[in-house]
């Protein structure tokens, strides 16, 4: 089975670099910089599962189907993906997004219809340095796929097998939508509140009202995702909250890590969408329109300073 990844950043560049160690057939399509530097260093990874160095084939330009694509850019780029990735799609293509929250599901349908697209999330904490090479934050290395559309079940099977070669053990889940509101539910709760403090977890429960604002904001992100029909189990609540509320824990979103990077943000993706979600289906989410204000007002700080 041939696989094209966009990007070897974070996500794409960990799975990949796996896969790629592996033997299994994967193609990164690439920006021409990242092209160069992979073709001088490899696609370099350091996590506690053990680093890689690894040799990849990368192009800047796609222009023949691939059996399947791995999709894992960030939201602000879907539409440059979707134009990036469209001469790889064929009629017997599978679409594997990692994106966060469900919005892309809309895009990536209108554009290559709903069969060819599957449910993904990926719970994983990495990073790319400065230098180009991937750094593993965690032990968490959790990928789930799983079909969306009727006869999607056979082809999704296999590229589950082929996945599982890169030893990371990939879940093909038989409810691929639950698990992405439930980590839908936990990353904006996350985003959310490390962002509106500008603190790790451990710090925001040192304040005298930080643990109630996470289980504020966490109830009103769960009562959306149980309004669209996926009411969050009681192991993901109690997993999720157990994280949120860790007292010293150093954990931060990478929203976090965006903003004090300077850099832009997927907070419309995340926070907008499912503040919209809320209101639609007559939610109250006023925790969640302060957390969504703060982003906005943090992008339109940084679009004042560079106009």
């Amino acid at each position: 089975m041939r696989i094209l990844i966009l990007g070897a950043g974070g996500i794409g560049g960990y799975f990949g670099a796996r896969l790629a160690a592996a033997g299994v057939d994967v193609t990164f399509l690439v920006r021409p910089a990242r092209a160069e530097r992979l073709g001088r260093d490899g696609l370099v990874v350091t996590s506690p599962y053990g680093d890689v160095t690894q040799k990849v084939t990368a192009i800047t330009t796609a222009s023949e189907p691939f059996d399947a694509v791995l999709l894992s850019c960030k939201a602000y780029d879907l539409d440059s993906a979707i134009a990036a990735i469209t001469p790889a799609v064929g009629p017997d293509t599978l679409v594997l997004p990692l994106l966060n929250g469900v919005r892309h599901l809309d895009a990536l349908d209108a554009a290559f219809g709903k069969d060819r697209v599957l449910g993904g999330v990926a719970l994983i904490g990495v990073t790319m340095t400065a230098d180009g090479a991937i750094k593993h934050l965690n032990r968490l290395q959790g990928f789930v796929l799983g079909a969306r559309a009727p006869g999607q079940q056979e082809r999704a099977a296999a590229l589950h097998a082929e996945l599982e070669k890169g030893g990371f053990a990939p879940e093909l889940s038989a409810d691929v939508m639950q698990q992405m509101w439930e980590k839908f539910t936990m990353l904006a709760t996350f985003a959310g509140v490390t962002c509106l403090m500008r603190a790790p977890v451990g710090a925001i429960m040192q304040a005298d009202d930080g643990e109630a604002l996470v289980r504020a904001l966490f109830d009103e992100c769960a009562g959306v995702s149980a309004a669209n029909g996926y009411v969050p189990r009681e192991a993901f609540r109690a997993q999720s909250l157990g994280m949120l509320t860790a007292a010293g824990s150093p954990a931060t979103a990478s929203m976090l890590r965006d903003v004090e990077s300077g850099g832009r943000t997927e907070h419309d993706h995340i926070l907008g969408d499912l503040r919209d979600r809320g209101r639609a289906a007559g939610v109250a989410v006023p925790t969640l329109a302060i957390a969504y204000a703060h982003m906005q007002a943090y992008a339109a700080r940084k679009a004042m300073e560079t106009a």
